[in-house]
């Protein structure tokens, strides 16, 4: 439940404790992830499997067709995870060394919540070409692609010319994943308020990555593109604004939304809208009160600014919002991205996909959000979080189907079998997790 008698000075001090705990605990651990053997080593004579001089026929047997590799090493297991270090979590361009403690984190996520072995990429170097010729060189040795914390315009730009490019997955999980967690919430939340997609209008605020993909997966599930709004650092996007015909992506959103032609500010851009997702500036008053008591009847309320929402969810509440989630843990109805990449790369890997489809990653956000509701959807209870196993497991299977039957797959397994698979590299890789820690091999953090 959210505690109404926290002070402001207090919100703020547990939230920090997490920034308190992780400068003791990076050096102690000196880094999250590792490598591990997967196959016994029963005396020294089995290098000579593993290794020279047995190790020439799989390589001979791959040389033969390159698809063998699949069979014969982890690479339909291994994510690069990759960045060039200029849009990392809420830091701006901290560069490819800073970033690398947020990649392994990606990768410890990766690991425990999906069974895949990710690796953290960072490149020196900020030019798309060179970034996507790296990716390109790399690609041999992976599964999938991660792209993360790569700043705009140019994440766009990188993105589409991978996906072209490479016969593997090509993921962005600022844009992806946010939106794919996004809609998941969001169909929930309207099963809550008894509405249907089709009938509402939303009102985004911010025009960055994330929120333009939001939109874009929104429209695909069903909304009404005449009934959006977005709002960037200056105003509602509307087509009087012909500065905006230099930037694509934000013009495409001038054309298809906003039918009434509203201009305006963040007031104008709420009132009466049904729904808010917020993916813009940390609050708490980027967004006021009053703009939410602007708002529609029910109003649902995504607010997920980190490391403060752009509005406490209380503020939201008392203005008159029925539903609010954040991009916090320690509120109701975290939207938090890591529902969504581990189970759809395990989902993807599993079936040995050549990309991630649109249609994959609404697929994705339905499953999330029909297991929430299989638990009993409320209005502090629309999204499920971290800790719910078996919801990753049933979102990794639709997304293989999803991709068997799109034809983007490379083998063909029964839901049977991908449950079977999911399942079982999940629950290994937390139950070694846990093994370790009790063995000792994992020590426990210093008080």
């Amino acid at each position: 439940m959210m505690n109404k008698k926290l002070t402001k000075e207090e919100l703020l001090a547990k939230a920090n404790e997490p920034k308190m705990f992780a400068m003791k605990y990076h050096p102690f651990y000196r880094g999250k992830i590792g490598v591990e053997i997967k196959a016994p080593v029963r005396s020294y004579q089995d290098f000579a499997i593993w290794y020279t001089p047995g190790v020439a026929e799989p390589c001979l047997d791959i040389q033969k067709n390159k698809n063998k590799v699949y069979e014969h090493t982890n690479k339909g297991n291994f994510v690069a995870v990759v960045t060039d270090g200029t849009r990392v979590l809420g830091l701006g361009d901290i560069g490819p060394e800073a970033a690398l403690p947020v990649m392994e984190g990606k990768g410890m996520l990766f690991k425990y919540l999906g069974g895949v072995d990710a690796f953290p990429i960072c490149l020196d170097t900020k030019d798309p070409e060179e970034i996507i010729t790296a990716v390109k060189w790399l690609a041999p040795t992976f599964g999938a692609i991660n792209l993360e914390d790569i700043a705009k315009p140019k994440c766009f730009y990188i993105l589409e010319r991978l996906q072209k490019e490479l016969d593997i997955p090509v993921w962005h999980d600022d844009q992806q994943g946010t939106a794919l967690v996004t809609l998941a919430g969001l169909i929930s939340a309207l099963k809550v308020v008894d509405k249907k997609i089709e009938d509402v209008s939303i009102t985004f605020i911010g025009a960055g990555a994330a929120n333009m993909n939001c939109a874009k997966y929104i429209m695909l599930a069903g909304a009404n593109p005449e009934k959006m709004i977005m709002v960037d650092s200056k105003e509602i996007l509307h087509q009087g604004r012909m500065e905006l015909k230099k930037d694509p992506t934000k013009w495409n959103i001038c054309e298809k939304t906003n039918k009434e032609g509203k201009t305006g500010d963040i007031r104008e851009a709420l009132k009466k809208a049904d729904v808010c997702i917020a993916l813009s500036k940390s609050g708490p008053d980027t967004i006021k009160k009053e703009e939410i008591a602007g708002m529609a009847k029910g109003a649902i309320v995504f607010v997920c600014a980190n490391p403060i929402p752009e509005i406490w969810p209380w503020e939201a509440k008392e203005a008159g919002a029925r539903i609010v989630a954040t991009g916090r843990s320690d509120f109701p109805n975290q939207v938090n991205n890591s529902l969504g990449f581990p189970a759809m790369f395990r989902g993807a890997l599993d079936v040995g996909a050549r990309s991630i489809t649109d249609e994959m990653c609404i697929t994705a956000a339905r499953a999330i959000s029909n297991y929430a509701e299989g638990r009993g959807l409320n209005e502090e209870y629309i999204i499920p979080t971290m800790g719910e196993t078996e919801m990753f497991i049933q979102e990794a299977v639709a997304v293989g189907l999803k991709a068997i039957e799109q034809g983007v797959a490379r083998i063909k397994r029964s839901k049977e079998e991908l449950r079977e698979l999911a399942s079982s590299a999940i629950k290994k890789s937390q139950g070694i997790t846990k093994l370790h820690m009790e063995k000792g091999f994992i020590q426990l953090p210093p008080e």
